[in-house]
């Protein structure tokens, strides 16, 4: 009896993983709430299946060739600040149902711990001192964000949408904002209108302007705009961090 009962207990968990666990079982009881102020508007458009074909074709085209870059990446990363190289948070994705986004960790190990609850330019300022040196130059070129590609072949995230964002910020969005829900017709994305616009003293009501313009006008034309607009901006960065890094002999 007793060896029954210790076989149907379950893995003990880590204090990350039950922060996890915690901050998803929340996005459900949030999505419960907010799902029900969408009703039709969260009724998914005709183009959103061709959008979602795109979204396929793109992160398996980019998974392949990015494959090695992961995998040195990954490497680095355990070599100079040891585990994890993931980093592993909960996110509100389409109709308030909350997902375990993927990124390569670019900060030091439990860094989230102290930087728990801050957002905005405090979140910024705190973030700079926390990255690693690897880490740095992920973030730079936006490397890290490469695990995402997995979230979008599991339906959780598309190519271009709104940032996703953790459910407790979500929540205090939502009371402040009240339009802010509306960001719930689509999936968040890897890029998009306000990734593209936004400087760094953009307010979360401008940001939502940007996401909104995107949500009532998207298309499979304005989707391959933004989509090579990110392109652009992406090799521009990584031009820049090149010519910053020092050359041999110099």
């Amino acid at each position: 009896m007793k060896t029954r009962l210790l076989r149907t207990l379950p893995e003990p968990q880590s204090g990350d993983e039950r922060r996890r666990s915690a901050e998803l079982e929340f996005g459900q009881d949030l999505a419960a709430r907010y799902a029900t102020l969408g009703d039709r508007a969260l009724r998914p458009r005709p183009v959103d299946g061709v959008l979602r074909a795109l979204d396929i074709v793109l992160a398996v085209a980019l998974l392949l060739p990015a494959a090695p870059v992961l995998a040195l990446a990954a490497l680095a990363i355990k070599l100079t600040s040891g585990s994890p190289v993931l980093y592993r948070g909960a996110r509100v994705g389409r109709a308030g149902q909350t997902f375990t986004m993927y990124k390569l960790r670019t900060l030091r190990p439990d860094a989230e711990q102290r930087l728990r609850g801050l957002q905005d330019r405090e979140l910024d300022r705190l973030t700079e001192s926390e990255h690693t040196r690897i880490g740095r130059l992920l973030r730079a070129t936006q490397l890290d964000e490469l695990p995402q590609l997995v979230n979008v072949l599991r339906g959780e995230m598309s190519i271009v949408g709104p940032r996703p964002i953790r459910p407790v910020f979500f929540e205090e969005l939502v009371i402040d904002i009240p339009q802010y829900w509306q960001r719930l017709v689509v999936r968040p994305g890897l890029t998009g209108f306000a990734q593209l616009r936004m400087r760094r003293d953009t307010t979360w009501a401008e940001k939502l302007a940007h996401d909104l313009e995107y949500l009532a006008d998207r298309s499979v034309r304005l989707y391959v705009r933004i989509v090579l607009a990110t392109v652009g901006r992406l090799l521009g960065r990584m031009r820049g961090e090149l010519s910053r890094t020092p050359q041999p002999g110099t």
